[in-house]
């Protein structure tokens, strides 16, 4: 996706909010503008950032309305499927244990399995990536989750958009928090829109009850991959 400029109203309508309420989030420097002959632009990779830092901080109710959004977003005469997470696992995808010590192993190792799943063609330059985001800011929660992803979207070494999963036993020191971090999804997509609909739809999984408990519980791919069906099925049903 190209980098571009939306007005106000652009925003508004981009976002699904009143023009007064997106103004004030601009005003208040929550999503950076810059004037550009006299108009107020607002950059669509700055409001994409904006949403990623929201949707990690959101509750149910707050995540569904954005996930709507986003899925409102969706440009006239586009077309993009439903997002269904646990149809984004290829087989190969998920890895109980995750055998790392380190922020950087944890990174190799997700990336790696990644690999695996011939859907990702160059490893090297998706290490990097991951962890040039890192370094902008940590995507590990306090929950003990971490949504690893380049910067940008890497369409050009995937095949598809997907996602891999990595559970560590004793958890690792991830983000700048001091807590520990034991659950890891690598986030592969083929766009940003694409990314942050992913996004709100996992951080919606991950807020129902005791599905973390139960995901750390899991002993392999099958069990992991038919927790987060069934915890997908309840909050679309």
């Amino acid at each position: 996706m190209p980098f571009s400029n939306m007005s106000m109203v652009q925003l508004s309508r981009y976002l699904h909010l009143p023009e007064e309420q997106v103004r004030k989030l601009v005003d208040r420097g929550l999503i950076p503008s810059r004037r550009v002959n006299g108009e107020l632009l607002i950059s669509k990779d700055e409001v994409h950032r904006w949403l990623e830092r929201r949707i990690g901080v959101s509750d149910e109710n707050e995540l569904a309305r954005v996930e709507r959004a986003l899925d409102g977003s969706i440009p006239a005469g586009e077309f993009e499927e439903s997002i269904v997470i646990s149809s984004l696992f290829p087989a190969g995808s998920i890895m109980i244990p995750l055998e790392a010590k380190t922020r950087d192993s944890a990174i190799r190792s997700m990336v790696q399995i990644a690999m695996g799943t011939g859907l990702l063609w160059d490893e090297a330059a998706m290490i990097d990536a991951v962890k040039e985001r890192e370094e902008l800011h940590s995507t590990a929660l306090d929950n003990g989750v971490a949504f690893l992803h380049p910067r940008r979207p890497a369409a050009g070494i995937l095949g598809d958009t997907f996602l891999s999963l990595g559970i560590s036993v004793n958890g690792i020191p991830f983000g700048g928090s001091g807590k520990l971090t034991d659950i890891f999804f690598l986030i592969c997509s083929m766009n940003d829109r694409i990314h942050l609909r992913i996004l709100a739809r996992l951080s919606r999984i991950l807020s129902t009850q005791n599905f973390l408990l139960s995901l750390r519980e899991t002993q392999n791919e099958e069990e992991a991959l038919s927790l987060i069906r069934s915890s997908e099925e309840s909050i679309v049903s």
